[in-house]
């Protein structure tokens, strides 16, 4: 595993060693903005069910959160930059704790840049598992914790609003999973080249 601060760049003559050795390459947007238009649908969509989860064991409203019929109210301080760097750290390590062999991998990095948070990885894996590591931190974060929570009856507002954040963050990994699944057949293992992947049939 590496530390950048950079998300590392696709590598022209990697891709024409993967394209002749029968890799496919996936049909994915062509930059970040792009990417977040596109992602979107998915921040509501995510959105939804989390606030669905949260709404059935506790209650939630636009006052709770600081927004009125004629205000809205937003207090930023230390502890909730903390908070949300948290958030963004947790969100990282849960992709990456899904990535096999991660602490010993040479092709697995980890970093921050301007547009918050990534892992990549550039170890070939199955589809299912590159299923599971994209979309683990919704599922961890947006799905079972409010669930966990709310048996347990600890809701406080700072939760729920990191619960959200959590749930519009994880826009892109929904979109990224729906590009997956829409194009890959079963059976397949997957690789990165920088941003871009690629996927090959397993015999």
């Amino acid at each position: 595993m590496k530390i950048r601060n950079k998300i590392p760049k696709t590598d022209k003559q990697l891709h024409l060693n993967l394209v002749n050795n029968n890799w496919i390459p996936m049909k994915e947007p062509e930059s970040v903005w792009t990417t977040i238009v596109l992602s979107i649908p998915f921040m509501l969509f995510n959105t939804i069910i989390s606030l669905g989860i949260i709404h059935i064991f506790s209650t939630i409203s636009f006052n709770e959160f600081g927004i009125s019929s004629d205000s809205i109210s937003v207090t930023i301080n230390l502890g909730v930059i903390i908070w949300i760097f948290s958030l963004i750290i947790l969100h990282e390590m849960l992709h990456l704790m899904f990535i096999p062999n991660f602490i010993k991998s040479k092709n697995t990095f980890i970093g921050l840049t301007l547009f918050g948070g990534y892992v990549l990885t550039e170890e070939k894996i199955s589809k299912s598992r590159y299923i599971v590591v994209t979309i683990a931190p919704f599922v961890i974060i947006s799905i079972i914790l409010p669930i966990v929570l709310g048996l347990i009856g600890i809701f406080t507002t700072t939760l729920k609003v990191l619960i959200l954040l959590n749930a519009m963050a994880s826009s892109v990994d929904l979109l990224n999973v729906v590009l997956l699944v829409t194009q890959v057949p079963g059976r397949t293992i997957l690789t990165n080249n920088g941003t871009k992947t690629y996927w090959k049939r397993t015999t």
